[in-house]
């Protein structure tokens, strides 16, 4: 009998993946690129339940189980479960459970080699336990890049279920049912909006949309220590919040001598306002009637936060808004099921908006558009400094150079790089580990 590619290695690793939808996306990928570096089998990941997020979610339920271990036969040997003599051992005894704490931000292959394969090769299980942002860019071996893009995209597909509401909520925002680019086949399988016989549909022409991925929420708001016009009042209750939910970071304040928050602003810190997002789209020429559809939608200070962007641009759609109770009932309390239909409604958009591209979700969908787009999948990222630098001028700065500059900006930021080095191959696909025909 001949004995298989994965009959002899070196043990299993088995990871509990912390975080909301995009966090987990990214320790996936990075479980995969170890379960090769290390020679082990992979145990389908799993996920932790988290106090912030609240959802129960698991990979199964969120991603089809049976095409991610098919696309990645052929490298790494995955399984849905720890045979049963190591399932009941107590990893934490045997010094098999790695914590976050073990393994260093941005991790280099040397260092799992180093902590990890000895307890893997003594009791042939290791367990991750959180596994963060724990696996480096560079350097790292082609091959292990290769791995990671393949998971990334092409090997994580959301199950039927979220790609049927996805793909109703994008045909609702089109008002249209043509068929559209690979980005729709990738997201949405045999759901892809079909080409419409329907003539009167046909006649109105496609509906374009703008998808806004707005981080204005209270715990971005409460960590960035900016201020945002509400006076002693906001103060106070940002104060409030940090102390319950940032403990570490009043820790560190305590330590460390404070910046101002007008100095937070000059230096491009402080998250963008819904007002600055709005004035950065008119400056560029986006008009009233834009299509918007707004990502999360859980703005800090809701809808009086919100209306000087309705305002100017009342086609403000929300997941929320397009679909119906019943519709939005098999999604509640599953946070991650509903960051995966924003994903898709963000990265199916004929453009992308982000205010932050330090956020999970701006950097998977936009390299997703960069992988899958065509060149033909735009995103806009504003230089938070460089906006900073040109709002602070508001009371003197005349509207066309306020659209000039504005323009320019928006321009630099752009254009679609070659991945450099210790960048993420997932915002930033670019590279011959990633967009080359192999990994195709």
């Amino acid at each position: 009998m001949k004995m298989g590619k994965f009959d002899k290695n070196n043990g299993y690793i088995l990871i509990s993946a912390n975080g909301g939808l995009n966090q987990q996306r990214v320790a996936i990928c990075n479980a995969v690129a170890v379960a090769s570096l290390l020679n082990a089998t992979l145990v389908l990941p799993r996920f932790l339940y988290s106090n912030v997020w609240k959802d129960p979610s698991q990979f199964g339920d969120i991603y089809q189980e049976e095409y991610f271990m098919s696309t990645l036969k052929d490298e790494v040997n995955i399984v849905k479960d720890l045979p049963p003599h190591l399932s009941s051992l107590d990893f934490e005894a045997l010094g098999s459970l790695i914590t976050d704490a073990d393994i260093v931000k941005e991790a280099k292959p040397v260092d799992y080699i180093r902590s990890v394969l000895p307890p893997l090769l003594k009791n042939g299980v290791v367990h991750f336990l959180g596994f963060g942002n724990r696996l480096g860019f560079d350097p790292l071996p082609s091959n292990l890049q290769r791995l990671r893009c393949k998971c990334n995209f092409h090997a994580l597909k959301f199950v039927p279920k979220i790609q049927q509401t996805g793909s109703l909520l994008v045909r609702r925002i089109r008002k249209y049912d043509a068929a559209r680019r690979m980005l729709d086949k990738q997201l949405l399988g045999n759901f892809m909006p079909k080409n419409s016989s329907n003539k009167q549909d046909t006649s109105r022409g496609p509906s374009k949309y703008l998808a806004l991925h707005l981080r204005f929420e209270v715990d971005m708001v409460a960590y960035s220590l900016c201020e945002f016009g509400g006076g002693e009042n906001e103060k106070k209750n940002l104060q409030a919040y940090r102390e319950t939910h940032f403990p570490l970071l009043i820790e560190r304040l305590k330590n460390s001598s404070p910046i101002s928050p007008t100095k937070l602003r000059k230096l491009g810190r402080c998250p963008l306002t819904p007002e600055e997002a709005a004035l950065v789209l008119a400056g560029l020429g986006y008009k009233r009637g834009t299509y918007i559809y707004l990502a999360g939608s859980h703005v800090y200070g809701g809808e009086s936060r919100m209306y000087p962007f309705t305002s100017l641009y009342p086609n403000l759609v929300t997941k929320e808004s397009l679909l119906t109770s019943d519709e939005l009932a098999p999604f509640r309390n599953f946070s991650s099921q509903l960051a995966a239909l924003d994903f898709i409604a963000c990265a199916t958009a004929d453009v992308f908006a982000i205010t932050d591209s330090g956020s999970q979700l701006s950097s998977l969908v936009s390299g997703f558009r960069t992988y899958y787009g065509g060149g033909h999948a735009p995103t806009l990222r504003p230089n938070k400094k460089r906006l900073a630098a040109i709002l602070s001028e508001k009371s003197t700065i005349g509207w066309n150079a306020f659209e000039d500059r504005v323009k320019k900006m928006i321009e630099e930021g752009q254009r679609v790089r070659a991945r450099g080095f210790g960048r993420s191959i997932y915002r930033q696909p670019r590279c011959p580990e990633c967009m080359c025909k192999e990994a195709r």
